[in-house]
């Protein structure tokens, strides 16, 4: 259609500048279950005439529109606060038109209060009258036609007319069945509402295979439920597994991410595919889909909902490959295409080729792997690598699915350039990845976390706070010590609401490092792995203190409500959580010298009074009182690197 094409001219109002809005309404923004949204916008017409400008929103696929009358605020921008009552994808706009009868109203009043003889302006009335009796119910339309005819009636005592024209009870009715056929409306915008277990998470990764403990037997799902009493002790609220599909033989992985298996090594899990079946089914050596059933159950009685990882990649003797070899990359030597990132090779892996000339029925396929384990019962899935696939893919994927099943929620595991990952989150990932695992002074991590939770990002990308995951341990963790665990899962913890991390691995400090790489040695995801968990240093004790304090205190289950704190020492990081009524507040401070005290002074932002704080960290909650607006701190990581402080006075 050409921009220079004319429109109806009697659409005279003007919206613009509508929010929260993401892309012209193209993309969702988001909110939580509960929340209240203050929608805005600008509209105005030509001359001076009233406007009439509503709310329009339904969740998609509806057929009905609830409307919401926004009220004029000044400087032709009108708004409306609206609370969010059911979770899922909605599309809403804003409408304008003329409001004729208040116009109307608004000018006989200024006439007849400056002297103008009004009897003509009550026929102009009662026509509008008449029209609108047109569009309004059948009462309310009957007594329009009534006031209609005691305005036009010119041998009316002119008092009862002037009354009838000043009546709101009147113009309440009349003002509320404007001519909406010639009315003007803002694109159609989307906005998605997540249940709160997508503001509020805390994410435990292992690895089922490995829960014999003994790094020779191959685990079960049976197996993995045992570990669920202390996961739930710690205070998590969601477990996630690695790919739990069949593991491909075809050019298989060793430990270690060796060309050269034996016999008796796993494979990567994420290698996905084989004889036995693809992404719809369940790797035999873990059990059966009634086993993992089981675990969901068993799960779902801890308080604890199960994630499984996607992985949209095939072994090379996936059913995919023979069955739809279009899906695919062929060399001309007569070889599929494996995984590359120069110089990383992943000769056990293939991409999917998103420039299929069959992408249709490749998407539908897609699809349908969320769809079947949807099914089964799993709400969460963490998507691996979804920014090398297709990004229109994945928002016509995700949104379609949010449409028919708002309470499953989406992990982005999209470590890469800041445009796609938002890019990802507009599409309807509900959390994504971050860079917090490289932002390790505190100046770069307050000013990573002033860009999530300041800027517009915040209207659609909700950031996950890993530490670790099985494919990075990070420069911090491999040179550092149990002071460095547990201040990172401190700030993670306590600067984000959804968190996770590389369970095992993080609460025994499993810090050695692949020889030059940002990896653990002898990583988990090429071998069955026997954890020590009375290894000297678990921290499964700090982290059930901190994740107890996130459940217990509604400041840390939000993530926008950030007020950084400055400190005379570079080294120190505070900041200030609180919830919304300003009733749960807390003062976090953490020495990023992981080795060395330091101390410093802050400057608070809490008024020229006594304030009195207790650290929720140490086991004997040590009370402090500050007085003014800075005070002294002092931390040694030998004794706790952080003070989670909570202002009880």
């Amino acid at each position: 259609m050409s921009l220079l094409k004319k429109t109806d001219s009697f659409r005279r109002v003007v919206i613009d500048h509508v929010s929260p809005s993401v892309d012209g309404g193209r993309n969702p923004f988001k909110r939580v279950l509960g929340d209240w949204v203050t929608f805005h916008a600008h509209a105005f017409a030509d001359s001076h005439d009233l406007l009439t400008v509503d709310l329009r929103i339904r969740l998609y696929g509806s057929k009905e529109w609830e409307y919401f009358p926004m009220s004029a605020i000044g400087n032709d921008e009108f708004e409306v606060n609206y609370e969010t009552k059911e979770i899922g994808l909605y599309e809403y706009e804003i409408a304008g038109v003329i409001d004729h009868y208040g116009s109307w109203n608004e000018g006989f009043k200024k006439k007849n209060e400056e002297g103008v003889p009004v009897d003509l302006e009550c026929l102009i009335g009662a026509e509008i009258l008449e029209q609108t009796a047109k569009r309004a119910s059948k009462k309310d339309a009957k007594q329009l036609k009534e006031w209609a005819a005691h305005l036009a009636d010119t041998s009316a005592d002119m008092h009862s007319r002037i009354t009838l024209a000043y009546s709101r009870h009147v113009a309440g009715i009349a003002r509320a069945y404007p001519e909406r056929k010639w009315e003007s409306c803002s694109p159609l915008s989307l906005m998605l509402v997540e249940r709160e277990l997508a503001a509020f998470s805390a994410w435990y990764e292992y690895f089922p295979r490995s829960c014999k403990d003994d790094g020779v037997t191959h685990g079960t799902f049976n197996d993995a439920a045992k570990r669920l009493p202390e996961i739930e002790e710690m205070g998590f609220n969601i477990v996630y597994f690695p790919p739990i599909n069949p593991v491909g033989r075809e050019f298989r992985k060793g430990r270690n991410n060796s060309l050269t298996p034996t016999p008796d090594d796993v494979g990567s899990p994420w290698a996905i595919g084989a004889k036995e079946g693809g992404h719809k089914s369940i790797l035999p050596e873990l059990g059966t889909l009634k086993d993992f059933k089981g675990f969901m159950s068993k799960a779902g009685k801890h308080g604890i909902e199960v994630a499984i990882d996607i992985a949209f990649q095939c072994a090379p003797d996936h059913p995919w490959v023979k069955e739809h070899p279009q899906w695919f990359r062929w060399r001309p030597d007569g070889t599929v295409q494996y995984a590359e990132n120069p110089p990383k090779k992943y000769q056990d892996i293939l991409p999917i080729n998103f420039e299929s000339e069959d992408w249709e029925n490749l998407w539908d396929e897609l699809k349908s792997v969320f769809e079947y384990w949807i099914e089964q019962g799993v709400k969460i899935f963490r998507v691996d690598n979804p920014h090398t696939k297709s990004m229109e893919f994945w928002r016509w994927c995700i949104l379609n699915i949010k449409a028919k099943h708002p309470e499953v929620l989406f992990l982005a595991e999209a470590f890469t350039r800041p445009k796609r990952k938002y890019y990802l989150a507009k599409g309807g990932f509900t959390h994504g990845y971050t860079y917090f695992t490289w932002r390790n002074n505190a100046a770069e991590l307050q000013q990573y976390v002033e860009e999530l939770t300041q800027s517009e990002t915040k209207e659609y990308f909700w950031p996950n706070f890993w530490p670790n995951t099985p494919d990075i341990l990070h420069e911090d963790l491999q040179s550092g010590n149990r002071a460095t665990y547990i201040g990172r899962y401190v700030l993670a913890a306590t600067l984000s609401s959804n968190i996770g991390i590389y369970g095992p691995s993080y609460q025994v400090l499993d810090s050695e490092p692949f020889p030059g790489k940002e990896e653990n040695n002898n990583s988990e995801k090429y071998q069955l792995k026997a954890w020590d968990w009375n290894a000297p240093g678990n921290i499964a004790h700090e982290i059930s203190v901190i994740n107890a304090i996130r459940n217990q205190h509604p400041a840390f289950q939000r993530t926008f409500n950030v007020q950084f704190i400055p400190c005379s020492n570079p080294h120190i990081i505070a900041y200030l959580k609180e919830n919304f009524d300003k009733s749960d507040r807390f003062i976090v401070v953490v020495n990023m010298d992981w080795s060395n005290k330091q101390a410093g002074t802050l400057e608070l932002p809490l008024g020229d009074g006594q304030v009195r704080l207790i650290d929720r960290l140490t086991d004997h909650k040590q009370e402090y009182v500050w007085q003014g607006n800075s005070a002294y701190i002092d931390l040694d990581p030998k004794k706790s690197p952080a003070h989670i402080l909570q202002i009880v006075g």
